[in-house]
């Protein structure tokens, strides 16, 4: 078994990734998304059902 003489990589920048063994961290990228405040279709949907959902309720209650 060969083992390094330094057991942190340095070039991590966060003191827990540099703790982490080479092989976790080898292959890591950062992948941009989409932005979280960016509304979609669904969410637009998904709203409109928990409202409508939620007025029924209420109106039902009332009745």
């Amino acid at each position: 078994m060969r083992r390094s003489l330094v057991l942190s990589d340095e070039q991590a920048r966060n003191s827990f990734r540099a703790s982490l063994p080479p092989h976790v961290c080898r292959g890591v990228r950062i992948v941009l998304g989409r932005s979280s405040w960016a509304i979609s279709r669904d969410d637009v949907f998904g709203f409109a059902g928990a409202y409508f959902a939620c007025l029924a309720a209420v109106a039902i209650f009332i009745v």
